[in-house]
């Protein structure tokens, strides 16, 4: 029971909710009859079966209470509709009448429409044409921009285009159309600027060298004029590159390629262009060194390089800057230098090095003109200094070497006063005792003294030649020219005395000429150090870091020359020895010495008379050596191991030669010797020769060893050596014959006299 009540509230409010419910919602409230238990949909339909009909009674009741109403107003109805019909007429009548006045109206209405739509076309065409005009105006200005080629202003005329007027008309196909075609435009004007822009690059390589050469010979003008460099750089500022080169495309391109906001990318291709030409610009021609026109050519490019880089600079902002050029400036440097460096290194011209180098100072002034740093040019030409001063040695040195083959190394004659002072104004010579001679009379020197002393000069006003222009002091390049001499004196001209005095054809009477001629080149080198003081015009109070080495480059000669004069002596000696002719088996003297040997003497005593203006010592010692060396000579030709057998007639000839020689030692062949001094260069020969020829045996054997022995300079095996060639022709040709007649026992003490000096040599040997 309890579940019916339920059942039935539940119905009760499901009709509740379908009564109060929108039609469209009712669906779940139905859903919920199906949910219930079952059966339940009967019951809800019986439920509402009832509510149904509870309902169209109360309908029917209510239809019932208002149908007398209803009725009533039906009747009034009728009654109105003939009314309405009247009127309906009258109104039909009325409109019929209106319509047909207002025909006429609406005719001129619409006239009046149609003409106030025209009107506001027109003005909204006039109105939109306005604003179009100047756009088609500035357009047609663009183009005519193009025409002419002002292609910068037709830039400007596209800004403004499209900032201010093609904002204005967007909306119409004709701007898009002019909107699509502005890039085109920009593009055109960038390609026919950067055209110009490559065609002013190559203008520009073309016109380098005149632009340099144009420069440069400005700087040379006013380098003659002495003027100061702070002039020199006003000067080269106001004359400009412009004077010879049309900038304006290079602005236009700069101006171009900022406006469109492209400024980077020109400035990065100017760059990478002008890097590529200064690249060529530095390559140097294979044959650059062989003329000066070569080097010229070379440093007029550069230098128009770089003026037209200095002049970009300061006429435009940003394209080039400052750090830019000077990146630029130090490789072309390094590029120079080593460039300079080794085509500099083929000239052997010490005028195209010469030439070379005042090119390198006008280059180097006319680019410090235009600010840039050129310390390492002015260290480079130090460097082709050293070389101009090798090139300059190399040709002294032939100069020095033709003038000594053409010397004849006699004394210089002079006829008169004239010729003298011909002779002194070339070199500076003084003897107190010459000038108190009467003419004609003969200076001490030869032709070559003076020349040479002439050439040093010249080679002093070469080397200051170089120094000039390169922005040293005086006292530096008093300094080099002292320093370049040195090398003259003690390289070049000591290396062409030394050769000389080596040649064949130089004999004795030259090598004396030689030697008098340093000692007067060396007693010359006070006036050459005077003479480069002059010519840089350093006080003479100053202290020079170098002296001229003078002194010791004629002492080197003089000794060299010396002791060729003792070679050449001994080897004359030697040839006349060559000419010895003995008989050693001979068993008479001939009475008189060998003809060899006096024409030997006769040529020393000749010799030494023209030994007579050389220095004592050297004259004493020459003729010294020549007597110990004819002495050595002597000996060796008594000790030859090839000459087995000596006669004692033999020996007595050869005693007769050496007393010739003693007396040609006593006679003091050379002033300057004390005593016997020289004679005793014959010393060991005489005792050995009386040795022998007194056969005073007993005496040397006895007094052996004794400083006071007269025969102390007699060697054992020296006389033993002698007396066994005696003793082998004493057995072949009966030399001894006479002793054993007189005393066969003098044959036993020949043997007992061999035997002692063997035994005295066996003595030595042991000793030793």
């Amino acid at each position: 029971l309890e579940k019916m009540a339920e059942s039935l509230a539940e119905h009760e409010r499901i009709l509740q909710e379908i009564e109060s419910t929108d039609t469209a919602c009712v669906g779940p409230t139905l859903r919920s009859v199906y949910d219930d238990q079952p059966n339940a949909h009967q019951r809800f339909m019986e439920k509402l079966d009832a509510c149904i009909r509870n309902h169209d009674r109360e309908i029917e009741k209510m239809c019932n209470f208002h149908h007398q109403g209803f009725v009533d107003a039906i009747t009034e109805l009728l009654k109105v509709r003939a009314d309405a019909g009247k009127l309906k007429v009258q109104v039909t009548d009325t409109n019929r009448r209106l319509q047909d006045a207002g025909k006429e109206v609406i005719a001129q209405t619409e006239e009046i429409i149609r003409c106030r739509i025209q009107q506001r076309n027109i003005t909204t065409v006039v109105e939109k044409l306005q604003l179009c005009l100047p756009v088609l105006e500035m357009y047609s200005k663009l183009k005519e921009q193009m025409n002419v080629k002002r292609y910068y202003s037709a830039l400007k005329t596209m800004e403004q285009l499209e900032n201010t007027y093609l904002p204005r008309v967007s909306q119409y196909r004709f701007c898009q159309i002019m909107i699509e075609n502005l890039p085109k435009l920009r593009e055109e004007i960038k390609e026919i600027s950067m055209s110009d822009l490559k065609d002013f690059l190559e203008s520009i390589r073309k016109h380098s060298d005149k632009i340099g050469e144009t420069a440069m010979k400005q700087v040379i003008i006013l380098q003659r004029k002495k003027e100061s460099y702070s002039l020199i750089t006003e000067i080269l500022k106001v004359l400009t590159a412009h004077d010879l080169v049309d900038f304006s495309p290079v602005y236009r391109c700069l101006h171009i390629y900022s406006v469109l906001g492209d400024g980077e990318t020109f400035e990065n291709y100017y760059r990478k262009q002008r890097r590529k030409q200064a690249r060529l610009v530095l390559q140097p021609q294979s044959s650059m060194h062989e003329t000066v026109e070569g080097y010229r050519r070379y440093f007029n490019q550069i230098v128009g390089f770089f003026v037209v880089e200095d002049h970009i600079l300061h006429v435009t902002q940003g394209l080039v800057t400052r750090a830019y050029t000077d990146e630029l400036w130090n490789m072309a440097l390094s590029k120079i230098i080593a460039v300079l460096r080794t085509h500099s290194s083929y000239c052997t011209d010490p005028d195209l090095v010469l030439e070379l180098k005042n090119l390198i100072v006008v280059f180097a002034d006319t680019l410090q003109g235009y600010g840039f740093p050129v310390n390492r040019l002015f260290d480079l030409l130090f460097e082709i200094r050293d070389q101009y001063n090798e090139t300059l040695l190399k040709k002294w040195a032939g100069l020095f070497r033709d003038i000594f083959e053409a010397d004849n190394y006699s004394p210089i004659p002079v006829a008169n006063e004239e010729e003298y002072k011909i002779v002194i104004s070339k070199f500076p010579f003084q003897d107190p005792e010459l000038d108190k001679q009467s003419f004609p009379k003969k200076l001490p020197m030869s032709q070559s003294v003076p020349q040479i002393y002439i050439q040093v000069k010249e080679f002093i006003y070469a080397s200051l030649k170089f120094s000039e222009s390169l922005h040293r002091s005086s006292t530096e390049i008093d300094d080099m020219l002292r320093k370049s001499t040195n090398l003259l004196l003690t390289r070049t001209l000591s290396s062409c005395l030394q050769n000389l005095i080596k040649k064949p054809h130089i004999g004795l009477t030259e090598l004396v000429q030689i030697i008098i001629n340093t000692t007067h080149l060396e007693q010359a080198c006070k006036y050459l150090e005077d003479f480069i003081t002059n010519v840089t015009n350093i006080s003479q109070e100053t202290v020079h870091t170098a002296r001229l080495y003078g002194l010791s480059t004629f002492k080197d000669a003089r000794h060299a020359a010396e002791g060729e004069i003792y070679t050449k002596l001994n080897q004359k000696i030697d040839e006349f020895i060559q000419l010895a002719d003995y008989d050693w088996t001979m068993s008479e003297p001939a009475g008189r010495a060998s003809g060899y040997l006096m024409d030997l003497i006769n040529f020393l005593r000749s010799t030494f008379q023209v030994f007579t203006h050389l220095p004592g010592k050297v004259a004493q010692t020459a003729c010294m050596s020549a007597c110990q060396h004819l002495s050595t000579s002597l000996m060796q030709m008594l000790l030859d191991s090839e000459l087995k057998q000596i006669s004692m007639g033999a020996v007595q000839q050869f005693n007769l030669d050496v007393i010739q020689c003693e007396l040609f030692a006593s006679s003091e062949p050379v002033p300057g010797f004390h005593g016997d001094t020289l004679q005793l260069a014959f010393i060991d020969l005489r005792q050995l020769l009386d040795l022998f020829m007194v056969w005073d045996w007993s005496t040397y054997l006895a007094d052996y060893g004794q400083p006071t022995s007269k025969y102390l300079r007699v060697n054992p095996s020296t006389a033993l050596t002698l007396l066994e060639k005696m003793k082998e022709t004493s057995k072949k040709n009966n030399i001894f014959a006479q002793f054993r007649k007189n005393d066969r026992d003098k044959q036993k003490l020949i043997e007992t006299v061999v035997k002692q000096l063997r035994s005295l040599v066996n003595g030595m040997s042991q000793h030793t």
